[in-house]
C-alpha cells in the first residue's frame, strides 16, 4: 500500500463529513491523484494488525506504562446495503439486541494515561456455511471463536512488548480459559465482569469438593471484595458487588472479579471503568474516521478501508498530544473551517442581497 497515499486517504476520512469515495478524494485534490490511483490503494494487498504496529509503534513508545490497561472488545461496521460475502455477514450486536449486516472487528485498545491507541485488530470472517436445524434456512459461521480471537490479539501485544498490567473486557469475553491465559501465559492481572450465574466457591476446600453457588446468591455488601474460587480457573479472584443507577431511573448491579488479590474495592472499580475508553474509541472509529462512510464493495476494499480508518484515528491521537484538544473537538474544529470556508465562497459568488 503506497504510504503518500494512505496519508492522503487517512486526512480525507478525517476531514470528510460525508460519504468517502475515490471520485470525491480525486476531485478534493483537484485531479492530482486519479479515481483510478485510489481504487488501485484500495486494491492493494490486504493490510493486516502487524501493519497497524508498525503505524502506531512510534507513537506507543513514546507513551507507554507499565501501568497501562488493555482494553479487548469488539464493534461492528454496519454496511446494510452491501451485498453479503464472508466478511459482510450478519452479527448479534448486544448493544442493539438485534442482528445487524456489516463487518464485525476486535480491537486490542491500549490505554496509557488519556490516550487510546488501537495496537491490533481481527476481523470476524465467517466461511463456513450451515443450515439452521430450527428454521432450516442457510446461514453462515466462523471456523475461530471470538474468544480465541481475544486470546490471538493478546498473544501479538505479549510478541509486541507492549508494556501494561491490566486486561478488561466486557462479560461476552470473561471465559475461564481467557482468565487462565491472561495469568499464567502472559503473567498479567485482569479486571472483568462475571453474569450472575456464575459459579464460585468460597474457599478452596469447597471448590475441592465441588461445594459452589452463583454469585448473585451471595451475601456480598456493595462497597467490599471477597476471595473466591471460580468454577474452572485454578486461582483465587477477588470478587465484588457494584451497583449503580441506569440513565431510565432503574438500579443495575454488577459483579467485578479480578487476579490481583491486593485490590481494595476503590482500585478494582477504578480500573474497570477505564474500559468505557473502547466505547468512545468505537464511536471516534464512526463518527470522526468515516469508517461506516465508505461504498467499498470487495473484501479487500472493505478491509483496507478499515485499517485506514484506524491509521485516521491514530492520526487524532497523535493530534490530541500536540493540540490538547480531544477528538470529538478536534473534528469540530475542522467541521467549522469547512463551514467558514464555504460560506466565504458562497460570498463570492451570490448577487446583491435580496430586497426586503
Amino acid at each position: 500500500m503506497d504510504k503518500s497515499l494512505l496519508d492522503l486517504y487517512t486526512d480525507y476520512l478525517i476531514s470528510s463529513f460525508g460519504q468517502v469515495t475515490a471520485t470525491g478524494l480525486s476531485q478534493l485534490l483537484d485531479g492530482k491523484v486519479s479515481h483510478d490511483q485510489v481504487t488501485r490503494f484500495l486494491s492493494s494487498p490486504a493490510k493486516t494488525s502487524a501493519d497497524l504496529w508498525r503505524v502506531v509503534k512510534p507513537l506507543v513508545r513514546r507513551v507507554e506504562s507499565d501501568d497501562a490497561v488493555l482494553v479487548i472488545d469488539d464493534s461492528i461496521e454496519e454496511k446494510p446495503y452491501t451485498d453479503e460475502n464472508d466478511l459482510i455477514c450478519w452479527h448479534y450486536d448486544h448493544s442493539q439486541e438485534r442482528n445487524v449486516k456489516g463487518i464485525n472487528f476486535l480491537t486490542a485498545l491500549y490505554c496509557p494515561d488519556e490516550l487510546a491507541l488501537p495496537v491490533s485488530f481481527d476481523l470476524v470472517t465467517k466461511t463456513e456455511s450451515y443450515v439452521d436445524n430450527k428454521t432450516g434456512k442457510p446461514k453462515r459461521r466462523s471456523a475461530v471463536t471470538k474468544n480465541a480471537r481475544y486470546r490471538l490479539l493478546l498473544q501479538r501485544c505479549a510478541h509486541n512488548q507492549l508494556r501494561f498490567q491490566y486486561v478488561l473486557n466486557d462479560v461476552w469475553y470473561a471465559a475461564a480459559e481467557n482468565m487462565t491465559f491472561i495469568v499464567e501465559s502472559l503473567k498479567k492481572h485482569f479486571v472483568m465482569p462475571l453474569k450472575q450465574n456464575r459459579k464460585v466457591a468460597l474457599s478452596l476446600t469447597d471448590k475441592q469438593t465441588g461445594t459452589y453457588e452463583t454469585v448473585n446468591q451471595l451475601e456480598l455488601p456493595e462497597g467490599t471484595t471477597r476471595q473466591v474460587w471460580l468454577e474452572g480457573v485454578a486461582f483465587a479472584l477477588l470478587l465484588a458487588k457494584q451497583v449503580f443507577i441506569n440513565a431510565d431511573g432503574t438500579t443495575g448491579v454488577i459483579y467485578l472479579v479480578t487476579s490481583d488479590l491486593t485490590l481494595n474495592y476503590k482500585q478494582l472499580t477504578s480500573l474497570y471503568q477505564k474500559r468505557w475508553r473502547v466505547e468512545v474509541y468505537h464511536k471516534a472509529l464512526k463518527q470522526n474516521a468515516s469508517l461506516e462512510k465508505s461504498p467499498t464493495r470487495t473484501a479487500t476494499t472493505q478491509r483496507n478501508h478499515l485499517y485506514a480508518s484506524l491509521c485516521a484515528y491514530i492520526k487524532l491521537e497523535s493530534l490530541k498530544v500536540k493540540t490538547g484538544l480531544n477528538q470529538f473537538a478536534l473534528k469540530s474544529k475542522i467541521y467549522l473551517s469547512a463551514v467558514q470556508a464555504a460560506y466565504a465562497a458562497l460570498s463570492k459568488l451570490k448577487p446583491q442581497p435580496l430586497a426586503a
